[in-house]
């Protein structure tokens, strides 16, 4: 597989990896997709994951997850392997704050019962240290979460869509439920402001659980 001389481009140790891990879904999507659409959705994650990203050494590692819940969600949406759960995304700016706290809070809640999912219509390099810390208290890791671009495979594959001052950038398809969350954007606060945000978000999220598991 060709790629395009441009900063977004993997080096060749990387490329190498990414063909490794492309065989590796390959495998996990045998009967699903075929080698050559894996291979595509690992190459265009990682290309959609290097352009916010100023050190690339770790970039494969999540190209990985990445580009397996993409397909996972495309396989979903296409009927071709459904999760058999209600499926929410969560979409902000950056994916760096309260759509992270969103999916983390819903994942607590639900424990299986609920596929969630978070995404950002311009994602940041790395998720709000604030953020991180506010959700620690309360016993939430978010250490191996990541800002993750917008696609249309997870919007496809939502039942619900939970946007939170991303205007206009999430597309439209029916048969979905849209909510759009007035939440103030934790970006430029202070730890106390988080809290708020996320206390927020928990009671949100609380009355989002009740209607979808009852």
């Amino acid at each position: 597989m060709s790629t395009s001389p441009t900063a977004d481009a993997p080096t060749g140790t990387q490329e190498h990896v990414l063909h490794r891990i492309s065989e590796e879904l390959a495998v996990t999507f045998d009967g699903v997709f075929g080698p050559d659409m894996v291979e595509r959705y690992v190459f265009e994650s990682y290309a959609a994951l290097a352009r916010t990203a100023k050190i690339k050494t770790y970039l494969p590692i999540i190209t990985r997850r990445f580009a397996r819940d993409r397909l996972n969600a495309l396989a979903h949406a296409q009927g071709k392997r459904p999760s058999g759960v209600p499926e929410v995304l969560f979409v902000c700016v950056q994916n760096a704050g309260r759509s992270q706290m969103a999916a983390a809070l819903l994942k607590d809640l639900t424990r299986g019962a609920v596929n969630v999912r978070s995404a950002g219509s311009m994602p940041a390099e790395h998720l709000d240290e604030n953020v991180v810390t506010a959700m620690n208290e309360i016993g939430l890791s978010l250490g191996e979460e990541f800002p993750k671009p917008l696609t249309d495979d997870v919007v496809r594959a939502a039942d619900v869509v939970i946007t939170m001052g991303c205007g206009d950038t999430c597309p439209i398809y029916p048969g979905k439920k849209y909510e759009d969350w007035q939440i103030s954007d934790p970006a430029t606060m202070t730890i106390d402001g988080v809290r708020e945000v996320r206390d927020a978000l928990r009671a949100r999220v609380e009355g989002l659980v009740s209607q979808l598991v009852g």
